[in-house]
């Protein structure tokens, strides 16, 4: 995941990689939760997806939140239907590498998921997490409604004003939607990477800065 030189522009549509018409992707179940990744979803359950850099820690820094019941990672945001990693790494599909978080609204809510999004990258670097540097490492927050726009939007107003007094300079997340864009999910082996490889490489980006007390609705309890 640490990669130099990639571009930090996104592509136009007629510059996007063809893609295909098939997904890459043959889910199996969540290998930590024991959950399907790809639905059905219970009933009642809501949808959340961010991206925040290398998408395998980020993964698991969702999957240990108390009511989250399914993650997986893919690709968002860009032009080219069911890429691959490779060519996402091109910079020429346009998508981003994003985490799908899917929850129980009546044990943790978006505005507790917006909470760990923020805390867990530097919001601040465009198209970059460090010196993973592309259009694929940038941060956004793809809403599936009005209530989760506006959620992000107050959210992304309060996490500013910290970064500010922290000496930070402006966010630069995208808040994407309604409607999401089409979520493509990775290959396998991106699924649950840090559980397949416990010493795999995944740098952390978090400022240390957090949000006011009291953003969220309950405070988060999280597993070792």
């Amino acid at each position: 995941m640490f990669l130099f030189g990639k571009p930090a522009t996104m592509p136009s549509a007629a510059e996007a990689l063809p893609g295909r018409s098939t997904p890459i992707l043959d889910p199996r179940p969540h290998k930590v939760l024991g959950t399907p990744i790809a639905g059905p979803y219970p009933a009642g359950f809501e949808v959340a997806e961010f991206a925040l850099g290398c998408f395998w820690g980020e993964e698991k820094a969702f999957w240990q939140v108390p009511g989250v019941w399914t993650t997986a990672v893919g690709y968002q945001g860009g032009f080219t239907p069911n890429p691959t990693y490779q060519e996402a790494c091109t910079g020429r599909t346009g998508h981003a590498e994003t985490v799908r978080v899917v929850f129980d609204p009546s044990k943790v809510t978006f505005e507790d998921l917006l909470k760990v999004f923020w805390e867990s990258h530097d919001p601040t670097q465009d198209m970059r997490q460090g010196n993973d540097v592309g259009t694929q490492y940038r941060s956004a927050i793809f809403v599936q409604d009005d209530d989760q726009r506006a959620a992000a939007e107050r959210s992304r107003a309060m996490y500013q004003q910290q970064l500010s007094a922290a000496g930070y300079g402006e966010i630069k997340t995208e808040i994407v939607g309604p409607p999401s864009p089409t979520f493509y999910f990775a290959e396998d082996y991106h699924q649950q990477y840090l559980d397949k490889n416990p010493n795999g490489y995944c740098p952390n980006h978090a400022t240390g800065v957090t949000l006011p007390e009291g953003f969220a609705a309950t405070p988060l309890q999280y597993v070792e």
